[in-house]
């Protein structure tokens, strides 16, 4: 709140020694946060200040200073000058000289008297004169002030005009009080002045009877004392205070109508303004409305640990998480449906598959839930929930729900029992399978879903609670894989298959080659994989276009075999270059493509050449190094420190999975050069023109070159004519791949 009004308003600092020097930095203090309830502006509020103790001192006239922050910074750089307390002295200063640099009273003139009011001389006259030249005049106490001094000083009503620097928010406050009516502008709509209780306090020396001691008096009688009793009496300080009555405005709280849902905090702006802090998972509109909405169709199970391993607090935190996720997600148009339920030794559902439609009945049926504390047999658990956690109501027996069908685990305890064979039931049941539980838990939650992508670990109990948007995207990549998407890619895998690695280890990179696989849509139309393996010599296992499917390209890669010699990088990378990224071999022009090669490091030297090759023709060479290698052969093979990713061991391989993926990902949504690689077959020149390319031949024709010219009238293969324009699109490189194949029968 601030006070918006012509107004000059004019500090009297006392700067004597009975205030001190701490005190009078706590003057300053005060005086700064009164400018703050004023709008200094040179049209609106101007401020000046006079220091006084012998005699007065001007320290800025009201001109000199016209924004609140200039005001501000010159206050704190008053300097205490000490001396007696002339306080009736500064009043006839002001008398005489009047408001330096003010308006001359065309405008309300306010003095804002700072004092302890403990004055060596009169003050009621200059008082009262200062007074009926129409200043108001605010007297504010300081340290342990003399009140009725002050009372003298102020204007009437005392109680409006009485400040105590102590509590400094407050009367800054009070100050906008009394000024609000009639100086400045009206207050705030629903603001208003309200009177309450207050305390003035001092110190007052007071004397008090402390005993009597046995004194000598004088006798009538010559030559004799009388003994007798005297009071002894000493002096002390003592708190005083005195009941008063103080006066502030009040407004309406933005935040009272509890505006922010959700659990969201409110914070106030101001009189009329707030925002509102939202729970994470929240934030969908100002107001903490859901954000996490689940706009994709499954049937989701969450499978709650209930053992002892847990505790009952573990059990409690996953209950809450559970609350807060499903209060985010669900909604009453939300298109799956939700069923939770828990195991130690024995398995329940107690929220059915679809039972609750709304979200109310779910909460509840959830704060129902209680803690069990058996043994943690959680292959048990994912066997029966395989068996009888999806299954349709009676009247529907005969009708397959096509939904992808979510498990969610939530555990915190290792089994007691295996669960890779349980897994790979619920697996081959098409269950999707999700794990979340702390650190310790990663490697068998990685058991338990086959995938490092598909688990969840927090660090510490809020971790968990932030990692609800990473559950809502894990659940609805379910069918729609967290690789490239719809984005076209033609993607190389060159593992390292020598006696350097090991078998254990190849099998590790073979492994590591089938997961990355799972993230991408494999066909004709999106992405494209191959495979080589090499030792001193590099073999294609699969082209680019062998296999058109993931479950195709799964199974090949299940049957790749160890070779065991030494190891060439640099043929491998060439034998990428000139045996599987062709048109030939099924590369597809305009389309972005990548090699990742997997080694230990070995055999790198004669690498960088054959890289330099590849990306000189538009694919990228993405480099994962296992093991301890010379960076700086590393970095001239990858080209870039950002496509090398070098791991201290094949341990670790799979938490590198996303970034490996993300990277590619990036790579396939870059712009496309169409004659990179060179499109053209048989020595064919690529020219590239606005959105197309066409093939220049010689001795070949058809829009890639892929035709012996033949001599004399014998017939031609059907082919395009040899200049024409090849436009890129899907069904252009449907309609290329056909002929080529035609052509390669031919």
């Amino acid at each position: 709140m601030q006070c918006s009004a012509s107004l000059d308003v004019l500090f009297l600092l006392d700067g004597s020694y009975s205030i001190g020097k701490g005190s009078f930095e706590r003057s300053k203090h005060f005086a700064g946060k009164l400018c703050d309830a004023l709008d200094i502006h040179p049209d609106r509020v101007r401020v000046g200040m006079i220091q006084f103790s012998s005699t007065p001192h001007l320290e800025f006239p009201l001109d000199s200073y016209l924004s609140k922050q200039e005001v501000k910074e010159r206050i704190k750089r008053t300097v205490f000058r000490g001396g007696s307390t002339e306080t009736g002295r500064a009043l006839k200063y002001i008398l005489h000289k009047g408001f330096p640099g003010g308006r001359n009273s065309s405008v309300p003139e306010v003095l804002i008297i700072i004092s302890d009011g403990k004055s060596q001389g009169s003050t009621a006259m200059p008082a009262m004169q200062v007074k009926e030249r129409h200043i108001t005049v605010f007297a504010v106490g300081i340290k342990f002030p003399r009140w009725e001094e002050l009372h003298v000083l102020a204007s009437e009503p005392p109680e409006r005009h009485l400040l105590f620097a102590g509590d400094a928010d407050d009367a800054a406050n009070g100050l906008y009080s009394t000024l609000s009516d009639p100086v400045c502008t009206a207050t705030a709509p629903g603001c208003k002045v309200e009177s309450h209780p207050c305390e003035r306090r001092t110190l007052e020396t007071v004397k008090e009877l402390a005993g009597n001691y046995v004194c000598w008096k004088g006798s009538k009688q010559p030559n004799a004392v009388q003994a007798s009793l005297c009071p002894f009496i000493r002096w002390k300080r003592v708190l005083i205070k005195h009941p008063s009555r103080c006066f502030r405005t009040v407004c309406p709280d933005p935040c009272d109508s509890q505006p922010c849902q959700n659990g969201g905090t409110c914070v106030p702006e101001g009189l009329d303004r707030y925002h509102c802090l939202c729970l994470l998972g929240y934030g969908g509109d100002v107001h903490c409305a859901a954000k996490l909405s689940l706009e994709c169709g499954v049937d989701l199970l969450f499978l709650v640990d209930s053992s002892a391993g847990v505790t009952l607090e573990g059990f409690l935190r996953f209950k809450a998480f559970l609350k807060r996720f499903l209060q985010a997600v669900v909604g009453p148009d939300s298109p799956m449906s939700v069923g939770v339920a828990q195991y130690d030794d024995d398995v329940e559902i107690p929220i059915e598959l679809g039972q609750h439609k709304d979200t109310v009945s779910l909460m509840k049926s959830i704060d129902a839930l209680s803690f069990s504390g058996g043994r943690t047999l959680t292959g048990r658990a994912l066997q029966y929930i395989a068996q009888h956690g999806f299954r349709s109501t009676p009247v529907f027996a005969d009708v397959q729900d096509d939904l992808p069908r979510v498990v969610v685990l939530l555990t915190d305890s290792k089994s007691q029992d295996s669960v890779a064979e349980a897994a790979k039931y619920a697996k081959d049941q098409n269950l999707f399978l999700i794990g979340i539980g702390s650190s310790f838990m990663r490697a068998e939650l990685t058991t338990v879903t086959g995938n490092p992508q598909q688990i969840i670990v927090y660090s510490d109990p809020q971790d968990l609670f932030n990692r609800m948007p990473e559950l809502q995207r894990k659940i609805c990549s379910v069918g729609n894989p967290e690789g490239c998407q719809a984005q076209s890619l033609d993607l190389a895998f060159a593992v390292d298959a020598s006696s350097g690695v090991g078998l254990e280890n190849f099998l590790r990179l073979r492994h590591f080659v089938r997961s990355s696989c799972l993230h991408f849509i494999i066909n004709r139309d999106v992405t494209q994989i191959a495979l080589v393996i090499y030792g001193s010599k590099a073999h294609t296992v699969f082209a680019l276009d062998t296999h058109t499917s993931n479950s195709a390209v799964l199974q090949a890669i299940d049957q790749v075999p160890f070779l065991g010699d030494s190891a060439s990088a640099g043929s491998a990378l060439l034998h990428v270059y000139s045996e599987v990224m062709t048109v030939q071999k099924g590369a597809r022009p305009g389309v972005n493509k990548v090699v990742v090669l997997l080694t230990n490091g070995g055999g790198m030297q004669d690498a960088a050449a054959p890289a330099q090759q590849l990306r000189r023709n538009g694919i990228l060479v993405f480099l994962v190094v296992i093991g301890d290698t010379e960076r700086d052969m590393l970095l001239r093979v990858a080209g870039s420190p950002s496509y090398l990713v070098h791991i201290s061991s094949y341990e670790d391989l799979q938490y590198y999975q996303g970034l490996i993926i993300e990277r590619i990902c990036e790579e396939a949504r870059s712009p496309v050069n169409l004659c990179k690689p060179n499109p053209c077959m048989n020595q064919g020149v690529c020219i590239l023109g606005p959105g197309s390319y066409h093939c220049q031949c010689h001795g070949w024709e058809g829009p890639h070159c892929e035709t012996r010219v033949l001599r004399g009238d014998s017939p031609r293969s059907p082919a395009l004519p040899p200049r024409s324009h090849v436009q890129w699109s899907p069904r252009g490189l449907q309609y290329f791949s056909r002929a080529l194949q035609h052509s390669k029968r031919q």
